[in-house]
């Protein structure tokens, strides 16, 4: 049995970005299944069951860039929080953009926290801790 509760859906349009975050992730001590979205529309497909994924894992935390074609991190937020459904999914901006009004505006759509990818480099160890005890600590029901 996985002793692992987690899944991550990782949105982003950077193939290179997302293959990145896997391996260090999985270096770091992030062995969850997951699942990877290239805009925001297609995360919420995946949110909803509607991709190639069928339905998502229950206890399910969404690391989501910002700056993406078709539906930009913006309007995923948006589109997420005005969803009954999908309103409680727990979001993580991780993105290029260091801007404090991108910050403010994704904090204001109830964003558990915001991670700049450029300041991440070698801190990718802490991002893996925080999900590691994110598992271990938190209840989904």
């Amino acid at each position: 049995m996985n002793k692992h509760r987690l899944s991550i859906l990782l949105i982003d349009d950077d193939d290179v970005a997302i293959e990145s975050a896997q391996r260090n992730l999985k270096k770091n001590g992030v062995h969850f299944p997951i699942y990877t979205a290239c805009n925001g529309q297609e995360g919420l497909m995946a949110l909803r069951g509607k991709s190639r994924y069928g339905a998502m894992p229950r206890e399910l935390v969404v690391l989501l860039d910002l700056n993406m074609p078709v539906k930009n991190g913006f309007e995923f937020l948006d589109e997420v929080r005005n969803d009954p459904e999908l309103r409680s999914t727990v979001v993580f901006v991780l993105t290029t953009s260091d801007a404090d009004t991108d910050r403010t505006r994704a904090y204001h759509n109830c964003i558990a926290g915001y991670m700049v990818k450029s300041a991440l480099g070698s801190q990718f160890a802490q991002l893996a801790a925080l999900l590691n005890v994110y598992d271990s600590s938190v209840s989904f029901s």
